[in-house]
Parts: structure tokens; sequence; C-alpha cells
């Protein structure tokens, strides 16, 4: 199978709405649609990316990792292999009346990854916040809340434990 758009990788389902950036790493077995993806960024195998989720420059996204409707990372972010995003806090399968729920029911929480961030392998991350400038998360990680810029967190939930190792004094 000849890779689509001239890529490297097969077995890659890349909707005709994607904008793509220019030098691109794309591995097989990823489902992009309706998203935007800037140059130099590497995108690892069994990644999906929803409609309306953006992807800055120079960003690495590992393997297996799911980045939903509403999630904007930066330039220079990084995230590890198997995180988890998730944009609605309050999930049901159907409305009160007990019909299946449609794209009206429910409103998308964005989440913003700033420039430079770090995102260990395993981490989850809920709908709704930022995390800052430089700032790390912990492998495995449940991230509730905002993390402040230049910050490490860690656990579960989350909890600043200090200065990302790299900050400068």
């Amino acid at each position: 199978m000849t890779p689509v758009h001239g890529f490297q990788g097969q077995y890659q389902i890349i909707a005709p709405d994607v904008i793509l950036g220019s030098n691109l790493r794309l591995s097989s077995f990823i489902n992009l649609y309706g998203c935007t993806i800037g140059d130099s960024t590497t995108i690892g195998a069994f990644v999906e990316v929803q409609r309306g989720a953006i992807i800055g420059n120079a960003c690495k996204v590992s393997s297996h990792t799911f980045i939903c409707e509403g999630v904007t990372l930066e330039d220079e972010v990084f995230v590890g292999h198997g995180v988890m995003f998730i944009n609605d806090r309050y999930p049901r399968a159907t409305t009160g009346e007990g019909t299946p729920q449609q794209a009206s029911d429910w409103t998308v929480s964005k989440t913003t990854v700033m420039r430079g961030a770090t995102i260990g392998s395993g981490a989850v991350i809920m709908g709704g916040i930022t995390i800052g400038s430089r700032a790390m998360i912990g492998a495995g990680a449940v991230v509730t809340k905002d993390v402040p810029a230049g910050f490490l967190v860690v656990g579960v939930p989350a909890r600043v434990v200090g200065p990302t190792p790299d900050a400068q004094p």
C-alpha cells in the first residue's frame, strides 16, 4: 500500500479536511481527521487526532496517544506514549430522556498545552485546563487542574512537586 500524501507510514487514515504542515514524520496506523498539524512534527503509530485539535510546530506525539477535539498543543510540545486527553468531564451515552446524545447535548472542554511542555507516558489530561510553558507532567499522572509554567507535577491527582529539572535558577 502506498502511504497517503507521500509520507513514510502505511495504513494511514488522513481525511481530506486535515491541514498538514511541511517536513512531517507520520507513522503507520494513524487516524487524523479535521485537525491541524504544524511543520516538523512527528506523529507516532496508533495515534488518533480528532476534528478541531491543533498540534503546533516541532511537536512529538508518541505512539498510542489520543488527542480529542478541543485540544491545542502549542509549538515544541512532547507527548509521551499512551497519553489520553479528555474533553468531557461528565460524559453520558444518553440524554436525561434516554435518547442517544448528539453533539448538541454536550460542550467541549478545551485544553491548551503551552509551548515546550512535556507530558509523560500514560498521563491522563482532563478537559478544561492549561498546562503552562515548559511544564512537565510525570508519567501516569492524572491532571485535573491547571499546571503552572516551568513546574513538575506527578501523581493521582497530579500535584506540583517543584520546578522542572531543567529550570533556570
